[in-house]
């Protein structure tokens, strides 16, 4: 096996681990949107998203005879754990997790151009095309967000000068 197949698998193993940390990240922060809706509801969809994509990337790693790291997957697991706890003590969570999710897209976008990269290099159309399919999710996740962000921001402003109604989340 070359070393530019070995990096390729390496960084499908990395991106799965990434999808397992985003459907957990996704899911604890959808399991407490209590007041908007409109977020709400996007990010239900991108956990379906999510969902296809972690099928597509083990698809992937299994035609290239390899597997999702079960260590990187815990530690991605961990990670989105300590981001939903820490979420929780923020009176300013809805803010707070919009914009993680928001930079968090932004990397699953460079991992998708890399991993398109390394795959065009290594000859490996298959794996190009299942990140090329995936790509444009992530990136319409973050447009999304980028452009909600201000909307969201007025309402969590609204609703926080608003006495007896919870902003938080």
């Amino acid at each position: 096996m070359t070393e530019k197949t070995e990096n390729l698998l390496s960084w499908l193993r990395d991106a799965h681990a990434m999808e397992q940390q985003a459907e957990q990240m996704l899911t604890a922060q959808k399991g407490r949107l209590e007041n908007y809706p409109k977020l709400r509801t996007r990010i239900e969809k991108h956990i379906e998203e999510t969902q296809g994509q972690k099928a597509l990337l083990e698809e992937a790693l299994q035609r290239l005879g390899s597997e999702p790291s079960t260590l990187k997957d815990i530690g991605g697991k961990l990670m989105a754990f300590g981001q939903a706890v820490g979420g929780m003590a923020v009176s300013d969570e809805v803010i707070k997790g919009a914009m993680a999710g928001y930079v968090f897209e932004n990397l699953e976008i460079a991992t998708y151009t890399v991993l398109i990269a390394a795959a065009k290099a290594v000859g490996d159309t298959e794996t190009q095309k299942t990140c090329e399919k995936i790509l444009p999710q992530e990136v319409a996740m973050a447009e999304w967000l980028k452009e909600h962000l201000p909307e969201l921001t007025q309402a969590f402003l609204d609703r926080s000068e608003t006495p007896g109604v919870e902003a938080k989340r």
